[in-house]
Formats: C-alpha cells, sequence, structure tokens
C-alpha cells in the first residue's frame, strides 16, 4: 500500500518538546515523508537539526517574522539551502489576517525570499492568508523563473485556485478541508488537478474533523487524504500514490543528491 507524505509539517514548535522521539517514530512508521519547516531562525535551525532519512526540512520567514528578515538571515537561508535535506525555501508570503510584521516588510521580505529561490533554483512554500490578490500579483512576477511552488494550507476560493493553477503551482490541503464549514475549501480542492495535488497537517494546528481540538501530528494526515480521495471519487490507495508522487517531484526527492542523503 502507497503511504501518504507530509508535505508541511513543524515537528520543531514546542509543542512536540516533551515526545519528539515518539511523534516521529510514528510519522515515519504511518507516512512516505515529511517536510518540517522553518518559520525564523531558532525553528529554521531547529527543523535542520532534526532531519533524518524521510524527515526533510524547508527553510523561511513566515510573514509573521517579515520584519525579521535581514541581510544575516538571507545568508543563513542560503547557507541551509547546501544541506542535502533541505528540500524548500518557506513557508515565506503574506498574511493580512495577522499583521505582525506590517504589510509593507511582508512583501519585501516575500520578495527577498523568492529571488533567493530563484538563485538557488529551490521550490517555495506559499503561506497566504486573506491577501489572495496581492500574493498571485506577487507569484505572477516571478512564476516562469520559479523551481516549483506550493500554495500551502489552502484557504481561498476555487477561482483563486484556478488562478494559481495557471502559474502551474501546486495546491496543498490540510486538516480544515475536513471540517463541516469549510465547503469553500472542498469546491476549491474539487478544481485541482490530481498531477498538482498535495496533502498536508500544519501539526500541531488544525487537526482534522475526526480528532479535531487535539493537538495535530504528522500521521492524521491521513484522515484528511481519506476525506479528500472520498471528495475525488478515487480509492485511498490510488490517491496516496498519485500524492505521494506528486510530492515527491515536487522535492525532488529523486535527485540522488537527497535520495541518499
Amino acid at each position: 500500500m502507497t503511504r501518504l507524505a507530509d508535505t508541511h509539517c513543524h515537528l520543531n514548535n514546542d509543542r512536540f518538546l516533551d515526545d519528539f522521539d515518539a511523534v516521529t517514530e510514528r510519522t515515519l512508521e504511518a507516512l512516505d515523508f515529511a517536510v518540517c519547516i522553518g518559520i525564523d531562525a531558532d525553528s529554521c535551525k531547529r527543523a535542520v537539526e532534526m532531519t533524518r532519512p524521510r524527515l526533510y526540512a524547508a527553510v523561511g520567514y513566515h510573514p509573521y517574522h517579515a520584519s525579521e528578515l535581514d541581510d544575516a538571515a538571507v545568508a543563513m537561508l542560503r547557507h541551509y539551502t547546501e544541506h542535502p535535506r533541505v528540500v524548500a525555501l518557506g513557508e515565506m508570503g503574506l498574511d493580512y489576517f495577522n499583521e505582525y510584521s506590517p504589510r509593507a516588510d511582508q512583501q519585501v521580505a516575500f520578495e527577498r525570499q523568492i529571488e533567493l529561490a530563484i538563485e538557488t533554483q529551490y521550490p517555495i512554500i506559499i503561506h497566504n492568508r486573506d491577501a489572495d490578490a496581492d500574493c498571485h500579483a506577487t507569484l505572477s512576477r516571478y512564476a516562469d523563473r520559479l523551481a516549483g511552488c506550493v500554495m500551502h494550507c489552502y484557504g481561498a476560493d476555487a477561482e483563486f485556485a484556478r488562478k494559481f493553477l495557471d502559474l502551474g503551482f501546486y495546491i496543498s490541503f490540510a486538516g480544515n478541508v475536513t471540517y463541516p464549514k469549510a465547503q469553500v475549501l472542498r469546491d476549491a480542492a474539487a478544481v485541482v488537478p490530481m498531477d498538482r495535488l498535495l496533502v498536508e497537517t500544519d501539526c500541531p494546528y488544525l487537526a482534522p474533523q475526526p480528532v479535531r481540538g487535539k493537538r495535530c501530528e504528522p500521521a492524521h494526515v491521513l484522515r484528511t487524504g481519506e476525506a479528500l480521495a472520498e471528495l475525488k471519487g478515487m480509492p485511498f490507495d490510488e490517491f496516496a500514490e498519485a500524492t505521494t508522487e506528486n510530492a515527491r517531484r515536487f522535492f525532488r526527492l529523486d535527485d540522488p543528491a537527497i535520495a541518499g542523503a
């Protein structure tokens, strides 16, 4: 049976400090692989230090921390791209729901990280909350030079999903797509072709409906995968095979330099 991948998790979050080894064991037993995401200097360092076979890292500055992205931070991210188990840059992007960094700082940090991704030819992971038009406009300017892009924890509607798909991007859904009131997300998932669809947890947040309210962990991506397979009208094994193949392609895990790391 093909296993799912969790393409976006935060095992470097403090909520996993007490049982990290046990959670990691469950993750690697249940899943094909997982990618742990950095959002600032400390979490990037921890994500890279946690890597091991089938547990990879992505490094970036979340829009919450955009004001912290200076020349030294960019140099740090560039350095991390030399690590064999760092497979993407991000998460990066725009967040107009929680403006913990001013919008102007978010835009500067977003573009600097995109430019680094183009320089290093690493795929990027995008955080977009309540900033659909500005996020799309920014990414449109760079799309033809990117090595790959995924809209993580997709939260917009089907219309914007089509716009991001038209740029050649992947779209990833987390546990909130299973929530009873999340029909907008299910409508968006319905328009995403199977060769552009990814699945994630964004743990420890957004536990899917059967375990909603509890701390989420990577193995819970199975619940989200089951719901999306049903939405797509296909057997779970077929869905898992397709989305895991997508994830491996997006993160270039069949590259010998990464596969052997």
